[in-house]
């Protein structure tokens, strides 16, 4: 674990791994770069994997205030800087690929391609506001632990086997360390966050739309917004919102396929 502290002063953990064209891959939801420890090391052939954990999650610092999609895309524009990466490959999960549509908006010459993995373009319908607020008060009110206890069980596919509790445990552990400053302001962040379909309409660079067959977060219609030449569609069966934990290897078979049909374009 490596450790920078950036011109705005938030400090950004990340986790490295292997060589060659840069690999970002941004977290979801009080979650952290843990989520990808099992396709870390599936993915390291296929270039040098960054794996930092957002403001207010993992070990990143936190303040109070909104998070919002554009600030966080700027941290990682300051990170990237820093690890001296004018280009990256840039894959981010739910609220990481909402990062990563800020940043494909801000900085698309930055773009060796774009990853949304269980993420979309589409802005919060106002039901899922009306929601965003509830979570804020249930942090303050109740604490992230059982707040985090309570999100995490919706994110996979509902069964009783005892893998599926081993996955919950270690998800539910790595949410644990998500600052209540953090989740609050990501919370916030995401709510007021706009519509970017029109960043993917406009992105030239090469586009990956990876979903899960049984993903209740992100429902069917909000998953593939766009249809053109430079975008893939995948589809992983028999997953929910949680594909690198759930089936890490179809899901970091699914990238590497991709970064290898594009690599270097």
């Amino acid at each position: 674990m490596k450790k920078v502290t950036l011109s705005s002063g938030t400090t950004i953990a990340y986790e490295e791994a292997g060589n060659g064209q840069p690999i970002v891959l941004l977290h979801g939801f009080c979650g952290s770069h843990q989520y990808w420890d099992e396709v870390l090391p599936l993915l390291s052939s296929h270039g040098h994997i960054i794996a930092p954990d957002l403001r207010g999650h993992g070990a990143s610092s936190a303040t109070e205030g909104v998070y919002s999609m554009e600030l966080l895309a700027d941290e990682l524009v300051d990170l990237l800087d820093e690890l001296d990466l004018p280009m990256v490959n840039l894959f981010g999960h739910s609220l990481g690929g909402y990062v990563a549509l800020a940043f494909a908006e801000k900085y698309p010459e930055r773009l060796l391609t774009l990853g949304l993995v269980h993420s979309t373009s589409f802005p919060d319908s106002e039901a899922a506001q009306a929601n965003r607020l509830k979570a804020v008060e249930a942090i303050k009110q109740d604490g992230i632990n059982t707040f985090v206890e309570g999100l995490i069980p919706k994110l996979f596919v509902p069964n009783s086997s005892e893998s599926r509790q081993e996955l919950l445990r270690k998800a539910i552990e790595i949410g644990y360390s998500t600052s209540p400053l953090g989740a609050i302001g990501c919370s916030l962040g995401m709510r007021e966050r706009p519509d970017r379909g029109a960043v993917l309409e406009q992105l030239q660079a090469p586009i990956l739309l990876l979903a899960g067959e049984r993903d209740e977060v992100i429902p069917p219609e909000k998953r593939f917004p766009v249809a053109k030449i430079n975008v893939t569609a995948v589809t992983i069966e028999g997953v929910a919102h949680m594909g690198m934990l759930e089936n890490p290897q179809e899901f970091a078979a699914a990238v590497g396929t991709f970064l290898e049909r594009n690599r270097g374009e």
